[in-house]
């Protein structure tokens, strides 16, 4: 400041720091609220926030540190309409007034609304919701694990729920606290902790019911990655059924309440084993009414195959014999009653008609001893044997055969099962049966010289 003519001439500094000195002792504006819509926002790499309020006349730039913005719940936004809260003063160097803001609100909405619905937007445009990315739990898990709160009541309805509807799986308890400052990172170190270490086929997070603050460490941004990362598919159980949070939408499956979670994680296997019972139960009498059914069947086969065996294809051939010796008689018998009744001339042609009978009937009797000598019945009776194959086909000549097959000799009165242990042609000498030929001596030979040549 200098003097001149009695005036004094200020520099520029003197005059902005004057007017800054005269604001900041105005108790009024220490402490203002402001009402006014955010524009020109813009965040430096400082960390430092600067924007301007507006209404529909005037405007006020407004700048709000680092440390009083690391404590906003959501991200300010142009066009929102705000409340913020600071001191007027000026800053000297530029010489303009402006509001240092250490707070703000969104009007009509409270911080923790638009801050959820501000990072569920940024994670939905990440893809963190997508149906891809979830997991589907497994059907019979062995060990699950539950991060939460070991003091309140939710976790107790859980355990007490697993264990009455899972009794075989092994429940592990990862405490954090689950609302505070210190409560996100430790309920993302445990969901990391247990997928890194493979603690659990199924991981349940969550808390008993509560206001959006009480909730608010589900939606930090560091439980729903840990959520997303995890590889164990994870079940989201936070508050009550009309509560939500943002960990619903990044897990794999959401549960009402912690309650609902421990039911939708296993199922009941009390209610399986009586479903397995029944179902015992009916395969049993499946299997016996089957077993019913194919004991009917071999006795339908058996009496098939008896029907079909030799013995009674002779004696139908038998009962065919005889059928046609009673009528071959019958016709006789006709003929000679026609023959009877033609004659009237006297005894002579009767005798001639009688001594033409006779002989009719002692060669009919002939042909009835040949039929008996040839037919199969007698043939066995005499020492011949019927040879069927391993498949049933009646066997007539040694090219049906080959060495080591099973057949079946029928005699007179029964039958024999064989093995081919050697097949001989037509002209072989009988004596010779059971004795090796000089020709399979040889070969026989050969192969133990061979042998003995491979084992050198």
């Amino acid at each position: 400041m200098i003097a001149t003519s009695g005036q004094y001439i200020f520099t520029v500094s003197e005059v902005n720091q004057f007017i800054k000195d005269l604001l900041d002792n105005v108790p009024p504006l220490q402490e203002v609220l402001l009402r006014g819509e955010i524009s020109n926002y813009k965040l430096y790499p400082s960390g430092h926030h600067y924007f301007t309020l507006k209404d529909s006349q005037c405007s006020l730039k407004c700048v709000m540190f680092r440390g009083s913005a690391a404590r906003l719940r959501f991200r300010p936004e142009n066009g929102m309409q705000v409340i913020a809260s600071g001191r007027i003063s000026v800053y000297p160097r530029d010489g303009a007034y402006q509001l240092y803001c250490t707070s703000l609100t969104p009007e009509g909405a409270g911080d923790l609304s638009v801050a959820f619905e501000q990072l569920k937007e940024k994670l939905r445009k990440e893809g963190l919701f997508d149906e891809t990315h979830k997991k589907p739990l497994p059907p019979y898990p062995r060990r699950i694990a539950i991060v939460t709160s070991p003091a309140g009541a939710a976790v107790h309805d859980m355990i007490r729920i697993l264990r009455r509807r899972y009794p075989i799986a092994k429940v592990l308890l990862l405490p954090v606290r689950v609302q505070g400052t210190e409560a996100p990172a430790e309920i993302a170190g445990a969901i990391r902790y247990a997928n890194a270490h493979g603690l659990a086929d199924v991981l349940i997070t969550g808390r008993g019911g509560g206001s959006l603050e009480d909730l608010w460490a589900f939606n930090e941004e560091i439980v729903t990655e840990a959520v997303f990362e995890c590889q164990t598919p994870v079940i989201s159980a936070v508050g009550h059924e009309v509560d939500t949070v943002i960990t619903d939408y990044v897990a794999d499956l959401r549960a009402p309440t912690p309650s609902a979670a421990a039911e939708l994680a296993v199922f009941d296997y009390n209610r399986f084993a009586a479903d397995l019972g029944s179902f015992r139960a009916g395969l049993l009498q499946s299997m016996v009414g089957a077993l019913a059914r194919y004991r009917e069947k071999v006795a339908g086969c058996r009496r098939d195959l008896e029907l079909r065996s030799p013995a009674m294809r002779l004696q139908t051939q038998k009962m065919a014999a005889d059928q046609l010796l009673g009528r071959l008689n019958q016709k006789m018998k006709e003929r000679l009653e026609a023959d009877r009744r033609k004659l009237s001339i006297g005894d002579k042609l009767t005798y001639s008609m009688e001594t033409m009978l006779r002989e009719r009937r002692h060669g009919l009797q002939l042909l009835a001893g040949d039929l008996e000598k040839n037919s199969p019945l007698a043939r066995l009776a005499g020492g011949y044997g019927f040879v069927t194959g391993s498949d049933g086909r009646n066997i007539t000549s040694v090219l049906q055969l080959r060495k080591g097959e099973e057949i079946t000799l029928r005699v007179r009165d029964g039958a024999v099962r064989a093995e081919i242990r050697e097949i001989f042609p037509a002209d072989f000498p009988a004596g010779s049966f059971g004795k090796k030929s000089q020709k399979n001596e040889i070969r026989e030979k050969e192969c133990r010289e061979k042998e003995r040549g491979n084992g050198d």
